[in-house]
């Protein structure tokens, strides 16, 4: 990747951590329906009128109904489940959970698509899959005031964001990604409008809190939506999902910085953990090959 490349990908990592960080400032004041349904409205205002201004319309209107089942899967679900772990969960908890998502991805390929898995792939769902149940073994807990639904909730997200890409590539493939990027907002918006509505808090919302809701809209959903799939269209989907592995790093900064929280050895741990399985299970991590010691008469090798 070039310089461009990979400061683009940082970038990326800090405004997709930043939102971990923005979800614990404003779930507590909005509630999880409301919030969600505010950050995709605003990312939907930034995204549609750019797929209309690239003339991408008719790639929405022709693929409506799969585009509304990842606007649900990708989207509405998903940030529902994270804003709500918001409430009583760190930022970098939620988003060392949330780097898991690739593992189901793999996990739902193999049972879905029948997408075959090498020996290295296979140990390293173990590996991931061992990391989450050793996070969630250690921070759950279902007494009065703990947090066990909580993480319920984030690994529940991460099943659903795993299982987006899966669907896509089954029935979206020949989209464009802007297409399905904003089609996916507008539908979630239209999903959330209704259960916002309902549940829209009772007391006056200050601007702090709109700020951040506002933030979150446009920098980390909108935005980042767009830095990604130019990612994806400049060093391709296996580069550009590198950037999974640097989201609880930011999310972990940000959060000690700005809301004072604790790092402590397990979250590290786990997080070390589920990144490698996670590496191993995308293959982006190879396993060294075996190299044979030399014969001492080799044959010639065939062109």
């Amino acid at each position: 990747m070039k310089g461009l490349d990979v400061a683009e990908l940082v970038g990326l990592a800090a405004l997709w951590g930043a939102s971990f960080l923005l979800l614990r400032m404003g779930a507590g004041d909005f509630g999880p329906v409301a919030l969600s349904a505010v950050r995709v409205g605003g990312a939907a205002l930034l995204l549609v009128p750019l797929l209309a201004m690239r003339g991408q319309l008719a790639a929405l209107r022709g693929h409506w109904r799969p585009i509304v089942v990842v606007g649900l899967t990708n989207t509405a679900l998903p940030f529902l489940c994270f804003s709500y772990a918001a409430l009583s969960i760190s930022a970098g908890m939620s988003s060392i959970f949330n780097s898991a998502s690739p593992l189901f991805g793999a996990l739902i390929a193999r049972l879905w698509l029948r997408e075959g898995l090498t020996p290295a792939r296979v140990l390293g769902l173990a590996i991931g899959f061992a990391g989450v149940l050793g996070m969630a073994w250690d921070s759950a807990s279902f007494k009065s005031g703990g947090s066990g639904w909580a993480v319920v909730a984030c690994l529940a997200g991460t099943f659903f964001y795993g299982f987006s890409p899966n669907f896509t590539k089954r029935r979206l493939q020949a989209v464009p990604p802007l297409a399905i990027a904003a089609g996916s907002q507008l539908a979630a918006s239209a999903l959330l409008l209704v259960p916002a509505l309902l549940w829209w808090p009772q007391h006056p919302l200050s601007a702090t809190s709109w700020l951040t809701a506002a933030v979150l809209a446009f920098a980390c959903t909108g935005l980042a939506y767009l830095v990604y799939f130019r990612l994806i269209a400049r060093v391709g989907p296996a580069n550009a999902i590198t950037v999974t592995f640097l989201i609880p790093a930011f999310a972990i900064v940000w959060g000690w910085i700005f809301l004072g929280e604790r790092v402590t050895l397990p979250m590290i741990v786990g997080c070390a953990v589920i990144v490698l399985g996670t590496a191993l299970a995308t293959g982006l991590l190879r396993w060294p090959l075996r190299t044979r010691p030399p014969r001492d008469n080799p044959r010639p090798a065939r062109s």
